[in-house]
């Protein structure tokens, strides 16, 4: 049997990066396979250099519930012994951006994931380590259900204000990506797939991800519908 982890992912500011050189590391659009497999690692305590082929063996599917703006920043170090200026790096986060992911497996597996999320050995964090989860991250484990399911039944979670924005209505579409079933064509291909997090030989594959949307309800949104009752009878005199 298989369950369903749900992950909310929101805060301050999140950077989940698929690639980086040399002095520019930038951010995807949504959260990485690579970055999500990392987060449930450390929540249960795993090193670095730990295999991971039980996680990223996972199905793993991402909904953008608020697309939030992409920010730049420039950082400046020193090394430690000698004092001589580092190169100036360029680092894009995302700011104000929450999403809705999901890792699909084995009961236990997913059981004992849920526990860590719970409570984590390692403190979660949004792709850095400088970007602390600003809400509760466990959304709950979905028992017999796909992660198709889950994130096209799971509520939004944008916030309020977002919510109820003039251009959203009711429903509201929601962009999703989702590991591609072995020999779908409509797909695109990220290489997000941790092969190892040791630091003296980081590797990741290629994965093959289908995009798609699903229609979620907007609690709030604005009435559109022109009011019941004719306003004008109020100005006709008796």
């Amino acid at each position: 049997m298989s369950s369903v982890l749900a992950l909310l992912l929101a805060g301050p500011l999140q950077s989940w990066g698929a690639s980086a050189r040399f002095a520019r590391r930038t951010t995807q659009h949504a959260p990485t396979k690579s970055g999500v497999i990392g987060l449930l690692a450390a929540a249960q305590g795993r090193q670095r250099a730990d295999d991971l082929a039980d996680l990223a063996a996972l199905r793993f599917g991402v909904r953008v519930d608020q697309r939030g703006s992409r920010v730049r920043d420039y950082q400046t170090a020193k090394h430690f012994d000698t004092g001589k200026s580092m190169p100036v790096s360029e680092r894009f986060y995302l700011a104000d951006a929450v999403f809705v992911a999901a890792v699909e497996g084995d009961d236990a597996l997913i059981d004992d994931l849920h526990r860590a999320v719970r409570e984590p050995v390692y403190l979660p964090y949004l792709g850095r380590r400088s970007c602390p989860p600003a809400r509760r991250i466990d959304l709950g484990v979905h028992r017999d259900r796909t992660i198709e399911q889950v994130l096209a039944e799971e509520e939004w979670h944008a916030a309020e204000w977002y919510q109820r924005g003039r251009r959203h209505q009711q429903p509201v579409a929601l962009d999703t990506f989702v590991d591609a079933a072995p020999g779908d064509s409509r797909t695109d291909s990220v290489r997000d797939l941790p092969l190892s997090f040791d630091p003296l030989h980081r590797r990741y594959a290629l994965r093959g991800v289908r995009p798609d949307t699903v229609e979620i309800p907007n609690p709030r949104a604005r009435r559109t519908a022109p009011p019941d009752h004719d306003p004008t009878t109020a100005l006709v005199g008796d």
